[in-house]
C-alpha cells in the first residue's frame, strides 16, 4: 500500500516525456501549466483504471471527504490545482502510515529467544522509508512549498521566492497575474498541511530540514500580520479572510514548532525572517545559508515580531548558546570568525526592549555567558571563548553594577571560598579541585587572554590576588598543571596595574604589609587526583618546633616564588622600584632607631601597669619583627635578582645611590671619630662613590640625567663635610662639584677607570682620586707609627691591598683605603698582580690577615697556572703553603686554598692526587695539623679532588683508577659525610671514565647496590642513587655496552629506592635517575633516523 501511494506521487510529480519536450509550448510559463494539468490528468486516470490504485483510490476519496478546503478552483487554477492534488496524496500518506504504525504497535513483540536467532531480525517500524521513496516525497514536498507556499507569502516575509531561482520568478509571475483572492486562505491550507504531516517524526524529517523557514515565514504572517482596512478591501476579500481563532491558531502553532526544533536553527531562520537593512543595498553572500544573498526589508510588524522571539530564545535557558552556535556554528576560526564573536557578544550585552527590567535579563544571560568558558572542543571552545570573554568585557565597561553581581563574583567565588573557609564540613574539601581549576582557567582567559585592563577588573583581581600567589607558590613544590595560569595571572596583574597598587600588593605577598585575603586560617592546598590543587583543612602539628619551622620555611618559600616571579619581568621598572622602596624604608630605620632608643631610655616602667609594659614590648618586638622582615625580602632581592633588572634605568640607579649615601650619613653628627661599628662601611660607600663617577663619566649626558642626579647634593654635601675618612670627604667634594655644575667643572686628576677588570666587582671604583698618593703616602706614615707589628713587607704591599690594623686611640680612620677589604668569590680570578718577588707573596700568604692571605693565595695560584719560573722550583712550597691554608676556618681563606690545590693537581697530577689521596683517606699529614678538626679537613680534600677530577678531561681513564679505588675505600668510612663525600667525587669521575668503567662496573654496582640497600644515613643513600643518576647521565648512549652486565641490578636497585625508601629525596633521587635511564633505552630501542643517504665509490 505505501508504494502504491508513492507510485501516485511519482506520477504526478515526474518530468515531462521526451515527446512533450518536443511538442513544447511556446513558452516556459505555458509549459509548466501544460505539464501541471497533464500530470494531474494522468494520475486521475490511473487511479481510476488500474486496479493496483483501488486502496490508494479509497484512502484518497475518505482524505476529501474529511477535508473541507477543496475547492472547485483547481480546474480554472492549474496551479493550485495541481497543489490540491499533492496535499490529497500526501495526506493519504500520513493516513496510512499513521493506521499501521497503531497495528504495529499492537502487534506483540516476539519473544527474546526468537529475535537472537539469526533468521529472525528486528522488524522495521512502517513510517520507515527507503532513500527511493524519501527522495519522491522531498520533490512532492517541494512543489507544495513552491507553488502553493511561497508565492502567498507577502513581499518581504521570509526570502523572496522570485529571487531565488529562475523557476521561483516565473512561479511568482503566474500566480501575481492571475489575481487570486483567497491568498491567506490558500497560504492557511498549505501550511496547516505541513504542519499535519510534520507531526509523524519520519515525515517532520523532511518537512523541517527544507522547508523549515518558509513554514515559519508563512505562521508568521497568517498569525501577525496586520488585517487590511475595511474601506480597502472587497466584498470576496473579506470573506477570505481568516478568523480570529484561525490566527490565534497559527500563533500557537508557531509558539509550538519554535520550542520543538533545535534551536540554533530557529534563531538563524528568525535572523533571515528579520531581514536585512531598511535601505535596499547590494548584500553579497556569507557563510550562511545561500538565502541570505536575497534578503530584503522585512515589513516593520515582522521585523518587531522577529526581534521579540529572538530576545525569547535568547532569555530562555540555553539561549546565549543557541544564539552563538546559530551565528558561528560552521565557522573556520578566521578574522571574520573573530569579528563576528566582538558582534555576538555586543549583542549578548545588549538589554532588548522586550525584557521586563536589566537586572532580570543579566540575571538570565550572566551565567549563560560564563557558561561559553567551559567547552572541550577546540575549534568551539576557541570562538566561545572568545564570545564570553568579550562579553565579560563588555559588561564590566558598560554595565559595571551587573558585571559585579552576576559576572565577577560568581566566577570568583572559589577563590573567596578560599579565605572565608571554615571547618564545620565533615571532612571534605572547602573548595574541590574542579572548582578551582576552573576558577583559575576562567581568570586566565578573561583577565590575561582577554588582555583588557580597567579599574575594575584590577581590581577584583587585586582582592583574591594573594589566593593566587598562595596556589602558585603551591603548585611550585608539586607538578600541578595550574602553575602556569597562575604565574601569568600575577604577572598580567603585576604589569597592568598602577605602580602604586603594585608595590602594596608586593608588600603583601613578600610579608611587610597585612593581608586581608589570605588563605583562611587552619587550610592549606593538597594535590588534587587529576593534577590540579584543592583547598582541605590543615593538621595542626603538636610540637612548637615543627610548628614554627613549617612556618619559617613557608615564608621563605614564598619569597623565593616571589623573586621568581620578579625575574619574569625583565622589562619592567617594577622590580627595580620595589626594590628602591625597600632600600628606602631601610634607610629610614637608622634615624628611628635613635629615637626609640631615646624613648626607651626616658620611658619609666616603674609608673606603668603590666598591661601597658606588655603592650611596649610586643609593639617593640613587632618593629623588630617587621625590620627582619624587610631585611630578609632585601636579601633575597639581592641574590635572586640580577642587577639588570633592580637598575635598569640611570633614574634607579641614582635613585639607588640616595639610599646608600643617606644610610651612610645617618649617626655622622654623633660619630666623632673613626666608627668601625658603622653598618656602612667605608669599602662599600667608596664602590659607591665609583658607581656615581662611572655615570657622570658617560660621554653624553643629558639635562634629565644631571637634574636626577641633584637629588645625590645633600646626602654628598653631608659626607664631604662630616665623614670621619679624608678621601671620602674629597671624592664626595668633587663628585658634588660635577654634578651642581652639570660636567662643567672637572676637578685636576678627576679620572675615571675606563679599563675593563677582571674582578667585576672592581669595574665601577675609580682608579685615581685626587690628592691619592699623597693620602696614601699618610696612610704608610700613620701605620708604620701606630702599627708596631707589620711586618717589613708591608711596604710592599700593592694599594688596592686591605692592611688590617690593631685598633688604637691614635689610629686614624683615614688611613684605610677605600679600595681595601672587599672579598670576591671563591671562583673569581684576582686582577693581574704587579711585579712582585715570589718571597713576598709567600710571606703574605702567611699574614694573619685574611684578606691580604686571600688574595696573595690567588696570585700564587695564578702563577702555578701561567707556569711561572719562581713558582715551578718552589711547587713543594707552595703545596704546603696551601695545604696550611687548607685548614683555616675562613671560607675565604680555604677557598683560594682549594682553589690553588685544584690548579696544581691540574699541573702536576701524579704528585699532587698521590699526596691529596692520602690526605683524603688518613686526614692532614702535616705536623701543625689539628687533629680536632681533621674531619673538615677530609671534606675539604675531597673538594679538591673532585675539582681536579672535572679538569683531567680525556686523561681521566689514565689518571683516574687511583681515585676510584680510594673513593670506594672512603664509602666504608665511619664517618656519614667522607661516606657521602666520597660518593660525590665517586659519581664525578665515573661519569668521565667512559669505556675505562668497564673492568670496574661490577665492583661499582655491588657497592651502590649494597649502600643503597644497607646504609642507615638517608644522606648517604641519597648520594649512592645521585652517583648511578650521574653515571647514566655521563655514559649516555654507551651505557648499554659500558654497563651491559650490571645495568639490570642498577635498574632494580632503583626500583627498591622507589618502592620502599622512606626518604623522599633518594625516591626523588632515585625517579631523577630512572628518567635517565629510560632516555638512553628509548634512543637504543628506537634510534633517530637520520635521513641521509650513503655514497659508495665502486673501484
Amino acid at each position: 500500500m505505501t508504494s502504491a501511494i508513492f507510485s501516485a506521487i511519482n506520477i504526478l510529480t515526474k518530468p515531462l516525456g521526451e515527446a512533450s519536450v518536443r511538442d513544447a509550448q511556446p513558452s516556459h510559463q505555458e509549459a509548466l501549466l501544460e505539464a501541471l494539468r497533464t500530470n494531474r490528468a494522468l494520475l486521475q486516470e490511473e487511479l481510476q483504471s488500474e486496479s493496483s490504485f483501488a486502496e490508494v483510490r479509497r484512502l484518497r476519496e475518505e482524505v476529501m471527504a474529511a477535508v473541507d478546503w477543496l475547492s472547485g478552483d483547481g480546474d480554472e487554477d492549474a496551479i493550485w490545482g495541481f497543489v490540491q492534488e499533492c496535499l490529497l496524496l500526501l495526506l493519504t500518506l500520513e493516513r496510512h502510515i499513521s493506521a499501521e504504525l497503531e497495528l504495529f504497535k499492537q502487534t506483540p513483540t516476539p519473544s527474546a529467544a526468537k529475535q537472537r536467532t539469526p533468521e529472525m531480525a528486528p522488524r522495521l517500524p512502517p513510517d520507515v522509508l527507503s532513500v527511493t521513496q524519501q527522495k519522491t516525497l522531498g520533490t512532492a514536498l517541494q512543489f507544495v512549498v513552491s507553488l502553493g507556499l511561497c508565492p502567498y507569502l507577502a513581499p518581504g516575509v521570509g526570502v523572496s521566492f522570485g529571487r531565488r531561482t529562475a523557476f521561483g520568478a516565473m512561479v511568482e509571475t503566474l500566480v501575481r497575474g492571475a489575481a487570486v483572492a483567497a491568498v491567506g486562505r490558500r497560504l492557511l491550507i498549505t501550511t496547516n498541511v505541513l504542519l499535519q504531516l510534520a507531526e509523524l517524526s519520519s515525515l517532520a524529517t523532511l518537512v523541517f530540514t527544507r522547508h523549515l523557514g518558509d513554514v515559519m515565514a508563512a505562521l508568521c504572517q497568517l498569525g501577525y500580520q496586520p488585517r487590511r482596512k475595511e474601506s480597502s478591501s472587497t466584498e470576496q476579500e473579506k470573506m477570505q479572510e481568516l478568523s480570529a481563532e484561525e490566527r490565534q491558531t497559527c500563533k500557537e502553532a508557531l509558539k509550538c514548532l519554535l520550542g520543538k526544533v533545535y534551536q540554533p536553527i530557529v534563531i538563524k531562520e528568525l535572523l533571515i525572517l528579520q531581514g536585512g537593512p531598511k535601505q535596499p543595498a547590494a548584500v553579497g553572500s556569507s557563510s550562511g545559508s545561500g538565502s541570505r544573498a536575497a534578503l530584503g526589508s522585512a515589513p516593520t510588524w515582522l521585523r518587531r515580531l522577529c526581534g521579540q522571539l529572538l530576545s525569547e530564545r535568547l532569555m530562555q535557558p540555553g539561549g546565549v548558546q543557541a544564539v552563538v552556535r546559530a551565528i558561528l556554528e560552521g565557522g573556520t576560526g578566521g578574522e571574520s570568525d573573530w569579528r563576528k564573536c566582538d558582534s555576538v557578544a555586543k549583542i549578548l550585552v545588549t538589554c532588548p526592549q522586550q525584557s521586563a527590567s536589566a537586572d532580570t535579563y543579566y540575571r538570565q544571560v550572566c551565567p549563560q555567558i560564563l557558561d561559553l568558558l567551559h567547552f572541550k572542543d577546540k575549534l568551539t571552545a576557541q570562538q566561545f571563548q572568545r564570545v564570553a570573554t568579550r562579553a565579560v568585557l563588555f559588561t564590566v565597561q558598560e554595565k559595571p553594577s551587573f558585571a559585579q553581581q552576576y559576572l565577577l563574583t560568581p566566577l570568583l567565588s572559589p577563590l573567596h571560598c578560599c579565605t572565608t573557609a571554615s571547618n564545620e564540613g565533615d571532612f571534605q574539601a572547602a573548595v574541590e579541585e574542579w572548582e578551582l581549576t576552573r576558577c583559575i582557567n576562567d581568570v586566565y582567559k578573561i583577565w590575561v587572554v582577554g588582555n583588557s585592563p580597567s579599574s575594575s577588573l584590577l581590581k577584583a583581581l587585586g582582592e583574591i590576588l594573594p589566593v593566587i600567589f598562595t596556589l602558585f607558590c603551591f603548585t611550585k613544590q608539586n607538578v600541578c598543571h595550574l602553575r602556569a595560569p597562575c604565574q601569568e595571572i600575577l604577572l598580567w596583574y603585576l604589569s597592568h596595574t598602577e605602580t602604586f597598587a603594585a608595590l602594596s600588593t608586593l608588600r603583601q605577598l613578600s610579608g611587610l604589609q597585612a593581608c586581608e585575603s589570605e588563605v583562611a586560617a587552619g587550610f592549606h592546598f593538597t594535590p588534587g587526583s587529576d593534577g590540579g590543587a584543592r583547598l582541605g583543612s590543615r593538621e595542626s602539628c603538636s610540637e612548637e618546633d615543627d610548628a614554627l619551622y613549617e612556618k619559617v620555611s613557608g615564608e621563605q618559600w614564598r619569597l623565593d616564588c616571589l623573586m621568581q616571579l620578579l625575574a619574569e619581568l625583565p622589562d619592567c621598572d617594577l622590580p627595580g622600584d620595589f626594590f628602591l622602596a625597600l632600600l628606602q624604608e631601610l634607610a629610614s630605620w637608622a634615624a628611628a632607631e635613635d629615637k626609640e632608643e631615646k624613648d626607651e631610655q626616658e620611658l619609666d616602667v616603674s609608673a606603668m601597669t603590666l598591661l601597658e609594659v606588655e603592650q611596649q614590648l610586643l609593639a617593640s618586638a613587632a618593629r623588630q619583627g617587621q625590620r627582619l622582615t624587610l631585611l630578609q625580602v632585601l636579601a633575597s632581592m639581592v641574590e635572586s635578582l640580577q642587577h639588570t633588572l633592580l637598575l635598569r634605568k640611570t633614574s634607579q640607579v641614582v635613585d639607588f645611590m640616595v639610599s646608600l649615601l643617606q644610610r651612610a650619613c645617618v649617626g655622622l653628627d654623633q660619630a666623632t671619630g673613626p666608627n668601625p661599628g658603622n653598618p656602612v662601611e667605608s669599602q662599600t660607600l667608596s664602590m659607591g662613590m665609583g658607581l656615581v663617577a662611572t655615570l657622570l663619566s658617560e660621554p653624553q649626558l643629558s639635562a634629565e640625567d644631571y637634574s636626577s642626579m641633584s637629588k645625590l647634593l645633600p646626602p654628598l654635601e653631608t659626607l664631604s663635610q662630616k665623614h670621619p675618612e679624608v678621601v671620602i670627604q674629597q671624592l664626595a667634594s668633587n663628585l658634588r662639584a660635577v654634578i651642581a655644575t652639570h660636567g662643567a667643572y672637572k676637578p685636576e686628576n678627576f679620572t675615571f677607570d675606563a679599563q675593563p677588570s677582571r674582578n667585576p666587582e672592581r669595574t665601577a671604583m675609580p682608579n685615581t682620586v685626587p690628592f691619592r698618593n699623597e693620602q696614601t703616602r699618610q696612610t704608610e706614615a700613620n701605620n708604620s707609627k701606630t702599627s708596631p707589628h707589620s711586618s717589613p713587607s708591608d711596604s710592599h704591599l700593592p694599594s688596592n691591598t686591605h692592611i688590617r690594623q690593631p685598633a688604637s686611640s691614635g689610629s686614624s680612620a683615614g688611613g684605610r683605603s677605600p679600595k681595601g677589604g672587599g672579598r670576591t668569590s671563591g671562583t673569581s680570578n684576582p686582577p693581574c698582580p704587579p711585579t712582585k718577588p715570589l718571597s713576598d707573596w709567600l710571606l703574605e700568604a702567611c699574614d694573619p690577615d685574611v684578606p691580604t692571605r686571600a688574595f696573595a693565595l690567588r696570585v700564587l695560584t695564578q702563577m702555578v697556572q701561567k707556569k711561572n719560573p719562581e713558582a715551578v722550583q718552589a711547587q713543594e712550597k707552595i703545596l704546603m703553603l696551601l695545604l696550611e691554608n687548607l685548614e683555616h676556618e675562613d671560607s675565604f681563606v680555604y677557598l683560594s686554598a682549594i682553589q690553588g690545590l685544584a690548579a696544581m693537581a691540574d699541573s702536576y697530577p701524579e704528585r699532587i692526587l698521590e699526596r691529596l689521596l692520602k690526605d683524603f683517606q688518613h686526614g692532614p699529614s702535616l705536623p701543625k695539623s689539628n687533629k680536632e678538626h681533621s674531619l673538615e679537613t677530609r671534606l675539604k680534600v675531597g673538594e679538591v679532588l673532585m675539582r681536579a677530577s672535572r679538569a683531567m678531561g680525556e686523561l681521566t681513564p689514565h689518571l683516574g683508577r687511583p681515585l676510584v679505588g680510594m673513593f670506594l675505600q672512603g664509602t666504608r668510612d665511619p664517618d656519614q659525610s667522607v661516606r657521602a663525600s666520597s660518593l660525590s667525587n665517586l659519581g664525578e669521575l665515573c661519569q668521565r671514565l667512559d669505556y675505562a668503567l668497564g673492568t670496574l662496573a661490577q665492583e661499582l654496582s655491588t657497592c651502590l647496590t649494597a649502600l643503597i640497600k644497607t646504609e642507615k644515613e638517608a644522606e648517604v643513600r641519597r648520594a649512592a642513587v645521585h652517583v648511578i643518576t650521574l653515571l647514566l647521565r655521563g655514559l649516555s648512549d654507551k651505557a648499554t655496552q659500558v654497563l651491559s652486565d650490571v645495568l639490570l641490578d642498577l635498574y632494580r636497585a632503583l626500583k627498591w629506592v622507589v618502592r620502599s625508601d622512606p626518604d623522599d629525596v633518594a625516591v626523588l633521587h632515585a625517579q631523577l635517575a630512572l628518567e635517565e635511564l629510560d632516555d638512553v633505552m628509548r634512543r637504543f630501542i628506537f634510534p633517530e633516523q637520520k635521513l641521509e643517504k650513503k655514497i659508495v665509490v665502486l673501484p
